[in-house]
């Protein structure tokens, strides 16, 4: 199969969306366009709400993620067995379908006898640790997140960690919810690091409401605009090679 790129979206959020466009909505346009969508929510003593906790759970399975709720202390660890986790699914996904298409559409990993699932499983193990990946990370700023953002910048921080210690390509970007003067504020384009927060997340401030479908929506925007240029780009070199 060809390596292709994974593109997954992060939504780190402690709880519920209050304004803006369905979150749930905005997660299955996602999956449509190919990105997944994964959500952990963030609690400290507290328990989050029912309703948060649904909505977490609706945003990820509409988006084709997963969906995780930890304590503030377990972040780091959660954010990088989510992206591990995610990435994994989507490629047995896509692996499932090549199978189908060889074998037939009636065939799925689990009908192969344990030999061959095994070969696959490796296949999807090596896959993990070469494919490029891009990644768009949501943090929700409102005002209930403000002593939890130190532990989302190291969370983030070990998250990068990990996946660049991987021989295929990582690009990060972050948007923030809701932003200074608007409700969806970016404050990372696409890198290779994310080495930079360490002096950006000190001066950042929460509070507000919680537009968590505004954001994703955005990222969705995002990837597509990045798609886009990939597509000017590519159209730039063939004029460029044809002598035109």
């Amino acid at each position: 199969m060809k390596k292709g790129t994974l593109k997954q979206m992060l939504v780190i959020t402690d709880g519920g969306s209050n304004t803006g466009e369905d979150p749930v909505a905005m997660a299955a346009l996602a999956k449509e366009q190919g990105i997944t969508v994964n959500v952990i929510g963030v609690m400290e003593e507290d328990i989050i709400d029912e309703q948060s906790m649904k909505e977490i759970d609706g945003i990820a399975m509409s988006g084709g993620g997963v969906s995780q709720v930890v304590y503030v202390k377990q972040l780091s660890q959660t954010v990088q067995m989510v992206t591990r986790q995610a990435m994994t699914q989507t490629l047995q996904g896509v692996i499932n379908k090549e199978l189908q298409q060889i074998l037939g559409s009636e065939v799925k990993m689990d009908d192969l006898s344990p030999e061959k699932r095994g070969e696959i499983m490796e296949v999807v193990d090596e896959l993990g640790e070469t494919v490029d990946l891009e990644i768009l990370i949501l943090v929700d700023m409102s005002g209930s997140m403000k002593t939890k953002l130190p532990t989302v910048k190291e969370a983030l921080l070990d998250l990068s960690l990990s996946l660049n210690a991987r021989l295929g390509n990582n690009l990060f970007s972050i948007f923030l919810f809701p932003g200074k003067k608007k409700d969806v504020e970016k404050l990372m384009d696409w890198n290779p690091k994310l080495e930079s927060l360490s002096t950006v997340f000190p001066k950042l401030t929460a509070g507000g409401i919680t537009p968590t479908g505004p954001a994703i929506k955005e990222a969705v925007y995002h990837f597509n605009k990045k798609r886009s240029l990939r597509s000017l780009l590519r159209q730039g070199e063939y004029i460029e090679e044809s002598g035109m």
